[in-house]
């Protein structure tokens, strides 16, 4: 029923222009000059299922009632005449409001028989779509229009709508199950050692995300054990994916890392390289120990330095070796080697840790790291391991808090 006549409209739902061309300007009310604001209230709420935006009473006693139909923008102030402002000619005469629907024959039925008064029943003139009039309780006028290409558009924004309702659920569901798959690389089984008290703590940032920690057990017989910690560049899904590839690679080739572990790391690098995108290294810390001699023998591969406290206060760093994995190929890696004496601690961390943020944006640091490894050095490794995590959790504020992965390896 167009009739070849263009008509523009803006639907419910437009936000501000983007631009910034113009300053923002819209439409915010319509002026209803009414008798008795309470039974206009009841009129548009009960009888034409509209609701109410805002009813403020003043001090004066003057009331402001402001009402809108249930789909969009439009918004509709009740007000009744001010004595001495010649309004009050203005009540039944506000002038003509014109409200849009998708079905005016439908809405013409259901308002009808709300006692809804219709000056003009559905029409169809010859500028298209169909029309009609009614009035409010005090006589204004308002007209109901409905266009072909209204009804369109409003059909086009219902299946968008339920087609990212669906996207979103899909979504939340495969993320959640991403979760619970990250959550089983992380280990289910400490192995054991009996010269070693050993945790680890993981707390993302979202649901997934690329930071890693692992204790893999490199042959009961030789009472060696595999520390690992490692930290994806990136955050979310797009973290998780090559962390989940570096995992299985350590994993898989575990059997020749108690006699080789610069071949390992050659060769964990290589797969990485080779199998994930160039922006997908890695700051990994990779250590043997030896529960029989307390040896300990590591390569830090770009990450943050491991912490070992001495039992005697003395504090040692354990830097970076070589660099990173994942973003070279074809290169060596070297180790050192330390010796923990019975009641120090190694340990080990990501930078979500140190570069968590205060609501005055002030990083928790390396030195709060410390002061809190020393506060806690009575606890147990699983207990310390959560202690520090509450205390950078504390500090954080709650909009910035960030992934965090701990480890705390006490030799006892």
């Amino acid at each position: 029923m167009n009739r070849g006549i263009q008509h523009s409209f803006r639907l419910e739902g437009t936000g501000p222009r983007l631009d910034r061309k113009d300053p923002y300007l819209r439409l915010h009310f319509v002026s209803d000059y009414v008798r008795d604001q309470e039974r206009s209230k009841r009129f548009f709420l009960e009888q034409m299922g509209f609701h109410l935006v805002m009813g403020v009473r003043f001090e004066s006693g003057n009331r402001w009632i402001e009402v809108a139909p249930p789909d969009g923008t439009a918004v509709l102030a009740l007000v009744r005449p001010m004595p001495g402002f010649n309004q009050e000619g203005l009540v039944g005469h506000s002038g003509l409001i014109t409200l849009i629907t998708e079905d005016v024959e439908a809405k013409y039925r259901e308002w009808s028989e709300q006692g809804g008064k219709f000056s003009i029943s559905p029409q169809t003139p010859e500028w298209g779509g169909v029309f009609c009039r009614f009035e409010d309780v005090d006589g204004n006028s308002f007209a109901l229009a409905g266009f072909d290409d209204v009804t369109r558009a409003i059909e086009e924004r219902r299946r968008e709508f339920a087609d990212r309702l669906e996207a979103e659920r899909r979504a939340a569901q495969e993320l959640a199950i991403a979760k619970q798959v990250q959550a089983r690389l992380f280990p289910q089984r400490l192995p054991q050692a009996a010269t070693l008290d050993h945790a680890g703590v993981c707390i993302p940032a979202r649901a997934v995300g690329g930071d890693h920690y692992d204790f893999v057990d490199l042959g009961p017989d030789n009472g060696r054990i595999a520390l690992v910690v490692g930290d994806i560049a990136g955050k979310g899904i797009a973290a998780a994916l090559p962390m989940a590839n570096l995992q299985a690679s350590l994993r898989s080739q575990s059997a020749f890392a108690a006699d080789q572990p610069e071949r390992l790391l050659r060769s964990v690098n290589h797969m990485l390289f080779e199998n994930t995108d160039p922006n997908a290294y890695a700051p990994l810390f990779y250590a043997d120990y030896d529960a029989n001699s307390g040896g300990l023998r590591y390569a830090n591969r770009g990450h943050l330095p491991g912490l070992v406290l001495r039992t005697s206060g003395a504090l040692q760093r354990l830097d970076a070796t070589c660099t990173v994995v994942g973003r070279f190929d074809g290169w060596q890696c070297s180790m050192s080697e330390i010796r923990l004496q019975e009641g120090d601690a190694l340990a080990l961390y990501t930078c979500g840790v140190t570069e968590s943020f205060s609501d005055r944006e002030e990083e928790f640091g390396e030195p709060r790291l410390i002061d809190a490894l020393r506060r806690s050095s009575h606890l147990p490794a699983q207990e310390r391991g959560h202690a520090l995590a509450a205390e950078v959790r504390g500090f954080s504020a709650p909009e910035q808090l960030r992934r965090g992965n701990r480890f705390v390896h006490s030799r006892n």
